[in-house]
């Protein structure tokens, strides 16, 4: 089974960025996952970077409004155990064949990473059309993606890793960007804090950015 296309491009389609968050503390969860949405921005990718990731995710699940999806996805059973803890959505670093052969049976749709046109196209090849652009600033930014859109016409990017508001307007002026990921929005002295209302903001003005 290919991608679910349509699925992803309805939940990526619905906010110009989505936070990438690394998060361990499951009492902050919700508050934090609360401020994001109240400031317009939806989709939650929660990193598998922590010890308490998976018990994050279930909390964040639990907010009206929130769509939680699970970042850092290396291998089946992180896609399996994303399943179980809420998500609706999933994001890999990379995209080895076995990792998107592997999500066909899942029932959560997969964004995986891809650095170059080679991995675009073995991911094309396999019925994916929604690809992330990772690690975006580090591979050559905005040039490179743009370079990307005539050859590789329909293939759409998630472009992550480096990006701030600044460079997010780059991004989400190419044709062939749906929306960034980026981290700028989930400060981590404000987290340390407990300033949600910060966080709040922040999301507020990513949420008026367009792609």
């Amino acid at each position: 089974m290919a991608q679910d296309a349509a699925k992803l491009s309805t939940i990526l389609s619905a906010a110009p960025v989505v936070p990438v968050i690394i998060h361990d503390d499951v009492e902050t969860a919700r508050a934090l996952a609360e401020a994001l949405v109240a400031g317009g921005l939806t989709n939650l990718e929660v990193t598998l970077r922590t010890p308490n990731a998976l018990k994050v995710m279930a909390e964040m699940a639990k907010v009206p409004g929130a769509v939680v999806g699970s970042g850092t996805v290396r291998k089946k059973s992180d896609m399996e155990a994303s399943v179980d803890a809420g998500c609706q959505f999933m994001v890999s670093p990379g995209a080895p064949v076995a990792l998107l052969e592997a999500a066909a049976d899942i029932s959560i749709p997969l964004l995986p990473g891809i650095a170059s046109p080679s991995e675009a196209m073995a991911a094309s090849l396999l019925g994916y059309t929604y690809l992330k652009f990772f690690p975006a600033e580090a591979m050559g930014g905005a040039p490179v993606l743009k370079s990307f859109a005539s050859p590789l016409s329909d293939l759409i990017f998630c472009p992550t890793g480096g990006i701030d508001i600044e460079k997010a307007k780059t991004y989400l002026a190419l044709p062939n960007v749906i929306c960034v990921g980026g981290s700028w929005v989930v400060s981590a002295d404000a987290i340390a804090a407990r300033d949600f209302e910060t966080i709040r903001k922040l999301a507020a003005e990513a949420a008026k950015l367009s792609a």
